[in-house]
């Protein structure tokens, strides 16, 4: 059973940091593109950035690089985004996202709540 499982949402001030996790269980981690999806209330969900299956390289939206960082750790079957300098404009439900390196598959995680409010 296919399971991806964030964590470490929440509430934080403008300018505060948060890190988000995701769990992955039930495929072969490491021949999944993993990536952070985001989508805000009456938008469309956008690509926040990805990491290749080896860890290797990244990528990112153009408003989250300098702020937002990806990593995983494929000893433990697990995805991060550390997200620094937050705005306003960042809340949103964040998704995390495995994409085979081979084919089309690909699973979503249930998403977890971002808000960044004074």
């Amino acid at each position: 059973q296919v399971q991806l499982v964030e964590s470490g949402g929440g509430l934080v001030q403008p300018g505060g940091s948060l890190r988000l996790s995701c769990t992955a269980s039930g495929f072969t981690f490491t021949m999944y593109a993993m990536s952070w999806y985001r989508q805000a209330p009456g938008k469309e969900r956008e690509m926040v950035a990805t990491v290749t299956n080896t860890g290797g390289s990244t990528n990112y939206a153009d408003s989250m690089k300098g702020r937002f960082t990806i990593s995983r750790d494929n000893a433990r079957n697990k995805l991060y985004l550390q997200m620094n300098s937050l705005k306003p404009e960042d809340t949103a439900v964040y998704y995390c996202n495995a994409r085979s390196i081979v084919g089309a598959r690909q699973y979503w995680g249930q998403g977890t709540q971002v808000t960044v409010s004074s």
